[in-house]
């Protein structure tokens, strides 16, 4: 296999039109052949990804489209075909499922393979085609049905007009908002000689908070057992912090600063850390951009205590993989905000990211993605990683080591790594690694090993199809070598956690999407079901969920798992449906519920897991799907199947009552509040079983570092506030008008937090924290043209000649005489971006 240096192809992508025959979209692709000879008629084939299918009935062109499996595909020339010249363009109009609005539909990744099928089969990469723009109506609009509006200027600037710039001391100075914070006049000065005084039970925070006071002013302070008489101090200690109302006591604290003292009283060492994050938001915002020699915060008493427990970010780095690097970036942005778990998805269909030392064939073949025709050597490209085998986004994994580093950073931050290992379900990459080791030893002559971790029955002729497209990702559950499989992985991920002094209380078995179809034509589970005594695949699966329980059980694990694990089908007035499932309510199941998609009737399940007594996660899709585009616009990279969310959205969430904030369905329509009344509520009960909230980042669209940051970022701030922040009062007004002027109200003074302070603490945080910044909002009316943000304190700058603003194009300051300037010989339109402290610039937007 041969890769010859740059393509000779080019390609262009365009969406014609959503809503044909129903909820299906047209497309085009067009090739043009950029070389001096002629691509040939035969021998050759196009391999890419896409998350729509096609429909290759539909496909013109003369050319055969083929679902390979997932979201891989291929494209290879009919018998018709004739060879395309030098020059020449060739189109191939299709019909797909759904629809495509936006730029990360698109098909992805395309690579040509000359002498497809062959043992002397090269390819050729070729990338991601050139997406035309999407302009019109039936481009940019689902179907008919869909009435959320496009995001546009006007639009924005109308979701902005309650935004006022607000004076500095009527901006909170702590995120999230502790319970009560008094400031006094005066001020406490950290400098060379301020001193660190300490227990050594608290070395370890006081190492972090020496740390962090370099960071911002390059000065290394000393740390004693005792503070000598008139010398300035930090002084961090445990003891009693009177507070109420959390499910984390032990995380309270108490921060004391006066002119020579800042005292640091936690119920534990983790509340003493939490005060850190306090102290640091305090340092000059400046200070982080542009280190000082002395640091200045203001006297005051804050007590505080996290209202959860559980406050949590997941990171998927199964689908895309992202650099150790990028993971304790994000580590120490958690950290920052005083969230306390890291949900870490470190396997799936598409990659085994994770070093099993046991079991050396998982990251050897499972984390690898490129062209191959038999998935000996790597798996296929998905999401557009293409079929170079060394690309970043596709091919990766964590070795033992990687893990260890990762597993004591997060600890030092108090933060506990949950890993999930996703079955038996999402189970592909580790399917097809076990069955190269399985032919391997066949080949080898051990036999009896052959099987030891085998996760597939070969002669499974099971029809299925899973979420993802995929139609062999489910593991074989009837026979014992599964359990063997994981069980290994149990053991050498303990290690591990064991070698890096971490604490290891949960691990996250994934348990969602199975199929319908699965396991239904296995001779080996149809075997094992009949020596059993069971009738029906349920009882095969809860067979499976006990079988998993006794093993964690063994090793001391909370049993976490999407919410299927703790759902079961149910028949009400003739309909299908899931409720809680009582067998495991008392098996120390943790469920992480996700579907509450509005309008999909399943919005109330995490209340009813809570109220049967499951102890419950709440990581809502509408709210904390951070890998969903932040806004109905084709250039906003990430999925929209469970709605569009700005940061906005995720600091509306209200965790007792997810209701409060609910107006409209996925297509914008307004939601039938009878049927809202309709749902189930929690109880005094199942208020307590919610132990916390978490935000999701799948990464189907995360390629690369920086769209990790910019999709997780503000929106982890807003995350933080609403897990650690009592209830905002506006949760419980009844009146719909006052209880909006109070969410307007709460939301004017976050949003001020984040333009005057915590933006501009990211831009110099980590060598700067790729966030995403605003696009401005901008209305012409009367003559002049009005501009506002989201993030108040952030700069507008503009241009009127049509050309990028910069950092040095004019500021934005007041309205602008639109008419005026319109005359202008040099009038190109007005462009407006937002800028932040660091000259980082939005997307820029156009009034013309």
């Amino acid at each position: 296999m041969t890769q010859p240096s740059g393509s000779h192809l080019q390609l262009k992508w365009s969406c014609t039109t959503n809503a044909h025959n129903g909820d299906n979209f047209l497309a085009e692709l067009s090739l043009t052949n950029l070389s001096d000879k002629p691509l040939p008629a035969t021998g050759w084939a196009l391999y890419f990804n896409t998350c729509r299918k096609i429909k290759p009935e539909t496909v013109g062109g003369h050319v055969d489209v083929k679902h390979v499996n997932g979201d891989f595909w291929r494209l290879a020339p009919k018998a018709e075909f004739t060879a395309v010249a030098p020059g020449e363009t060739r189109t191939f109009a299709y019909e797909g499922l759904f629809w495509v609005i936006a730029e990360t539909d698109a098909p992805l990744g395309f690579y040509i393979v000359y002498n497809d099928g062959q043992a002397d089969a090269r390819f050729e990469t070729i990338g991601d085609p050139e997406i035309a723009p999407f302009t019109t109506e039936g481009q940019r609009n689902r179907n008919a049905n869909d009435q959320v509006p496009l995001s546009s200027p006007s639009l924005t600037f109308e979701h902005n007009e309650d935004l006022t710039l607000l004076p500095s001391d009527q901006v909170g100075k702590i995120t999230p908002t502790p319970i009560s914070s008094e400031w006094t006049p005066g001020t406490f000065t950290i400098n060379k000689d301020t001193l660190i005084v300490h227990s050594s039970d608290l070395a370890a925070e006081a190492r972090f908070l020496r740390a962090a006071i370099h960071d911002v002013s390059a000065v290394k302070l000393q740390r004693a057992a005792a503070r000598p008489a008139g010398r300035q101090a930090i002084i961090l200690q445990v003891g009693s912090v009177a507070v109420s109302d959390t499910l984390a006591p032990k995380e309270a604290y108490s921060l004391e600063i006066s002119a020579d003292t800042i005292t640091i009283t936690g119920a534990s060492a983790h509340g003493v850390f939490n005060a850190l994050q306090s102290l640091r938001q305090l340092f000059p915002v400046a200070a982080f951009l542009n280190p000082q020699s002395t640091l200045t915060v203001p006297c005051g008493k804050v007590v505080d205590a996290p209202r959860f427990a559980y406050r949590g970010m997941h990171l998927d780095v199964g689908r895309n993989f992202s650099s150790k690097e990028s993971v304790l970036r994000l580590l120490d942005c958690m950290a920052l905000y005083k969230l306390n778990q890291f949900h870490f998805h470190v396997t799936d269909d598409e990659g085994w990211r994770l070093e099993i030392p046991s079991l050396p064939e998982l990251t050897e073949i499972g984390s690898k993605r490129g062209f191959t025709q038999n998935e000996h050597h790597n798996l296929v490209p998905c999401f557009g990683s293409g079929g170079d085998v060394s690309n970043a986004a596709g091919t990766g994994f964590y070795t033992r080591e990687d893990f260890i580093e990762i597993l004591k950073f997060a600890t030092a931050r108090h933060i506990e790594v949950v890993p999930e290992i996703d079955v038996p379900g999402h189970a592909r990459a580790a399917i097809k690694a076990m069955n190269v080791r399985y032919n391997r030893l066949m080949q080898t002559g051990h036999e009896t090993e052959t099987k030891q971790y085998l996760l597939c029955d070969f002669d499974d002729a099971s029809e299925y199809e899973s979420v993802q497209l995929w139609h062999d990702n489910v593991i074989c559950i009837g026979q014992e070598s599964c359990y063997n499989f994981i069980e290994t992985v149990l053991h050498d991920i303990q290690a591990m956690y064991q070698a890096a002094g971490a604490p290891f209380t949960t691990m996250h078995t994934g348990g969602d999407e199975v199929p319908h179809g699965a396991w239904e034509k296995s001779p080996i589970c149809q075997a094992f079901m009949k020596e059993q005594g069971m009738t029906t695949i349920l009882e095969l699966q809860n067979y499976f969920l006990a079988r998993y329980r006794d093993l964690l059980k063994k090793y001391g694990l909370v049993f976490g798992g999407w919410e299927e694990i703790a759902l079961i089908k149910k028949e009400v007035d003739g309909a299908h449906t899931h409720g809680p499932n009582p067998e495991f309510v008392n098996a120390n199941f943790r469920p992480y519920v996700w579907n509450n998609v509005w309008g999909w009737g399943q919005e109330d399940f995490a209340y009813q897991l809570a109220n049967a007594g499951y102890k419950t996660v709440l990581s809502n899709v509408t709210n904390l799907y951070f890998d969903l585009a932040y806004a109905k616009d084709p250039a906003e990279p990430g999925y929209y199947w469970g709605g569009f969310i700005e940061t906005r959205g995720a600091y509306e969430f209200c965790p007792l009552d997810i209701f409060t904030t609910a107006t409209v369905n996925l297509m914008g329509h307004a939601l039938d509040q009878d049927n809202i009344a309709s749902k189930v509520r929690l109880t005094a009960e199942g208020t307590k079983n919610i132990i916390g909230i978490q935000g999701q980042l799948w990464a189907e669209n995360i390629r690369n570092q920086g769209r990790l940051e910019y999709l997780a970022m503000p929106r982890i701030i807003a995350l933080a506030e609403r897990a650690w922040a009592v209830d905002p009062k506006w949760t419980f007004i009844a009146d719909a008008n006052t209880r909006k002027a109070k969410m307007d109200s709460d939301w004017n003074e976050f949003a001020n937090r984040l333009g005057q302070r915590e933006l501009a603490r990211l831009d110099g945080f980590l060598g700067g924290y790729g966030y995403r910044i605003p696009l401005p909002g901008a209305k012409v009316e009367g003559g002049k043209l009005y501009a506002n943000l989201s993030a108040p304190g952030l700069d507008i700058r503009y241009t009127v000649d049509g050309s990028e603003p910069t950092a040095q194009s004019a500021l934005y300051t007041a309205p602008l005489d639109y008419h005026a300037i319109s005359q202008h010989a040099a009038f190109g339109g007005i462009k407006l971006a937002a800028f932040s402290s660091s000259n980082r610039k939005s997307a820029t937007i156009s009034v013309n």
